[in-house]
């Protein structure tokens, strides 16, 4: 039998409010490290006594699947899940929530668990991904917990997410149920659909109204990948009218309803200020050229049907959002693990980045701030050039990054796409977030890539 001992302590959030922020819908999802690749099964019941999951947790080619139950349950004090079925002999954790003197909380999280036989080394590795794990579940807390004090004082939303299955929807819909806002996701496939989602379908401009009612915001994150293969003129028409169709149909449908969401955050991306060199980049730059220009150009502009109805709209120009479960840098990691990461062309174009869980914090402030309106970056205030982000993701990985790709071999294997969005540079700086009062908790690259991938000491 192995016991671990792992605490933190949350000097301003008492007992009640860390409990209940375990309590909510998407705590299990916010504790999961983004790199783990784990399959929620089944969930029954929150946390209380009797409450199950099920999870299908993957280990490079092999997985196994882990059934816990949970017991001990004290409101405000501590609960516990034990192993019913799993790979361990057996496995029992429990949390536990204290008030310190003086305001705040002490978490501490006890585990009593008994590995298998003939694993010599396994004690050593356990010992080191729960540690791994914690920290990082702790500094997400921290973070969490203090995004949402930030606007305590204000109603909780129910927010309409399109988009919501992919890597920001589900990462923003999990950090609102965990605040105590409602969620409803739009969802296309009708076989689908649940109690917390509503049907819609931009190809046939069909979206349930009367479901949109009860909102008082909509999140619009879908459209396709652009990153998903080569632009052709098919596919080129593909992310142009994925995006522009359900931006339009959205943008008619809130500004003809008499009730439902006054708020519309619709996506966009730094792209539309083109290929801009080193050039310092705020909201209030013109349009540049290319074809994610012209893309987001139509985008913006689909939601303006809305805007002109009174509705708050704020689009929101991302840029490179930073995480291991997806996108750019979850494409980039294998061949940076394997020592085969280089800067691309010159490495001297601009990249403006966003940590993922900065960058789901950013759509909430603006949800709670009315001042924000019209055009956002959401971007870290420290734009870096591929050479740089190329060094940090290398350190980050201790891996050499010594192989760079020269621009003629980027442009043959990727076309158009390559030129764009590995190539061309946007120094894009996030002047209006600022300006309301957002803080980044992460502001330098390495920093973010660290805490994404587990390497924070």
């Amino acid at each position: 039998m192995t016991r671990l001992t792992y605490r933190t302590e949350l000097i301003h959030h008492d007992p009640e409010t860390v409990f209940a922020w375990h309590e909510r819908l998407g705590a299990l999802e916010r504790l999961t490290p983004p790199w783990a690749v784990v399959d929620l099964l089944e969930k029954k019941g929150g946390i209380e006594d009797g409450a199950t999951v099920a999870l299908r947790v993957h280990r490079g080619p092999a997985s196994f699947k882990w059934v816990l139950e949970h017991t001990g349950y004290i409101e405000n004090e501590r609960f516990r899940d034990e192993q019913t079925s799993g790979p361990l002999k057996s496995w029992l954790h429990t949390h536990r929530f204290d008030a310190i003197d003086g305001g705040g909380t002490r978490l501490e999280d006890d585990i009593e668990l008994e590995l298998p036989l003939g694993f010599p080394m396994a004690p050593v590795l356990v010992r080191g991904e729960l540690g791994r794990l914690f920290r990082f579940r702790y500094r997400r807390l921290f973070t969490d917990l203090a995004r949402h004090a930030t606007h305590s004082s204000k109603p909780r939303m129910t927010v309409a997410i399109t988009g919501a299955s992919g890597l920001i929807g589900s990462n923003l819909a999990d950090f609102l149920t965990t605040g105590g806002h409602r969620v409803i996701r739009l969802v296309r496939d009708s076989r689908q659909l649940a109690d917390d989602s509503i049907y819609w379908n931009p190809a046939t401009g069909e979206i349930d109204v009367e479901g949109l009612v009860g909102a008082d915001a909509l999140v619009h994150l879908a459209g396709t990948s652009i990153a998903s293969g080569r632009w052709t003129e098919a596919r080129k028409r593909s992310i142009k009218q994925s995006r522009v169709k359900g931006t339009e149909l959205i943008s008619r449908t809130l500004a003809t309803m008499s009730g439902g969401p006054r708020i519309l955050v619709s996506a966009s991306a730094v792209g539309f200020y083109g290929d801009r060199g080193s050039e310092r980049i705020n909201e209030t730059a013109l349009a540049g050229k290319g074809f994610l220009a012209e893309v987001c150009r139509a985008w913006e502009g689909a939601a303006k049907p809305a805007e002109r109805a009174g509705v708050r709209v704020t689009t929101l120009r991302t840029g490179v959002s930073l995480s291991p479960a997806g996108g750019a840098l979850g494409q980039m990691l294998l061949p940076f693990k394997m020592g085969a990461g280089g800067r691309l062309g010159s490495g001297k174009q601009y990249l403006s980045w966003i940590d993922n869980d900065d960058l789901i914090a950013a759509i909430h402030h603006v949800l709670m701030t009315d001042s924000i309106r019209g055009p956002v970056n959401a971007t870290a205030p420290h734009p870096v050039t591929n050479s740089t982000f190329t060094a940090a993701l290398g350190r980050t990985l201790s891996r050499p990054t010594v192989i760079p790709v020269p621009a003629f071999a980027v442009k043959a294997a990727f076309g158009q796409l390559g030129t764009e969005a590995l190539l061309w540079g946007q120094r894009a700086l996030p002047e209006k977030l600022l300006e309301s009062g957002f803080t980044f908790f992460y502001e330098g690259v390495e920093e973010s890539m660290q805490f994404q991938l587990g390497r924070a000491g």
